[in-house]
């Protein structure tokens, strides 16, 4: 996990593709376990913007074991900020990404499979969420490769805007 204004660094061993990826992030703030939908709200802390970097043939490496960790657990990959914003509804915010100056993902929260609220309670009912667990709400259609010394951002109105920059320093 890294802030605003950190650099995004693939590790030396990956020479694979790197993705970026918008999304909402819920910032639990009580613990919560077995919880019902209309209690969630009851749980959540507030809401950041998350920059979910994958580097995505290593999802695929092990086709018996597609690992999500593994492509996602790497040092600096999950930028996150610029704070965590309470108080709102979430049902109403956009979604976007910017490479450089393009938007390249633009999508309502409404438009998500499950609300935050939905994806609060379920997890609840498989593992014990505690104060400061954050969750990624998974991202929509435009997720790209990103290049040497892009910048991306994560921008969510009502929250903020997320800025990093990806540097490859392998080379």
């Amino acid at each position: 996990v890294v802030g605003i204004g950190a650099a995004i660094i693939p590790p030396a061993s990956y020479q694979g593709r790197i993705f970026y990826e918008g999304e909402l992030g819920i910032v639990i703030g009580k613990k919560c376990k077995e919880i019902d939908v209309s209690q969630a709200e009851d749980f959540i802390f507030g809401y950041t913007c998350v920059n979910d970097v994958t580097a995505i043939e290593f999802l695929f490496e092990d086709k018996a074991f597609q690992q999500w960790t593994r492509c996602k657990g790497f040092d600096t990959f999950t930028p996150l900020g610029p704070w965590i914003t309470t108080g709102i509804d979430p049902g109403g915010l956009q979604v976007m990404a910017l490479q450089g100056d393009k938007v390249r993902q633009d999508y309502p929260v409404s438009d998500m499979i499950f609300s935050p609220m939905e994806i609060v309670s379920l997890m609840s009912h498989y593992q014990t969420l505690l104060p400061g667990d954050l969750i990624c709400c998974g991202t929509s259609v435009g997720a790209r490769t990103m290049k040497p010394g892009s910048s991306i951002d994560i921008v969510i109105p009502g929250i903020g805007k997320l800025s990093n920059q990806f540097d490859d320093l392998s080379g």
